[in-house]
């Protein structure tokens, strides 16, 4: 697992600052290596994952999931699934003051989430609460316009 000295809020403006995305900008903004997941059904996308994070401030970027388009202009979308030291809602409104609940779980299982939205100069920021451990921050969802 890499290690950096980064907290996650400054993990989350050195990647926001990346926009458009490619796989070269991600490793450069935190300490990860993506690779081509070669996924099925991949024609028009390329998707990347990337090797664990732990910040500085004890959260671990557990998985990284990177979607770039194979053709045409499009920023990108980027995932950041976290764990270990937990990141409540409260936290979150603490630096993002404008957050819309955005999506809501069906009951349908554990890995559904409540997420926060906030609408950037580059573009959408989410924060999702899974219901396997709703007070802590699961992901973090950058989706540029």
């Amino acid at each position: 697992m890499n290690q950096a000295a980064m907290t996650l809020w400054q993990a989350i403006d050195a990647l926001a600052a990346q926009v458009p995305f490619s796989k070269e900008k991600v490793e450069s903004a935190i300490p990860t290596r993506l690779r081509d997941t070669e996924a099925p059904g991949s024609e028009v996308f390329r998707f990347f994952d990337g090797t664990p994070v732990q910040l500085g401030d004890g959260v671990e970027v557990s998985k990284i999931d990177l979607r770039i388009k194979r053709e045409g202009s499009h920023p990108g979308f980027l995932v950041l699934d976290l764990k270990g030291q937990c990141v409540s809602l409260d936290e979150v409104r603490q630096r993002y003051k404008n957050l819309q609940i955005f999506g809501m779980p069906t009951g349908r299982s554990l890995d559904e989430a409540t997420s926060y939205s906030t609408a950037l100069g580059w573009g959408q920021l989410s924060f999702g609460f899974r219901e396997r451990n709703p007070a802590c921050l699961g992901y973090v969802v950058f989706d540029p316009a």
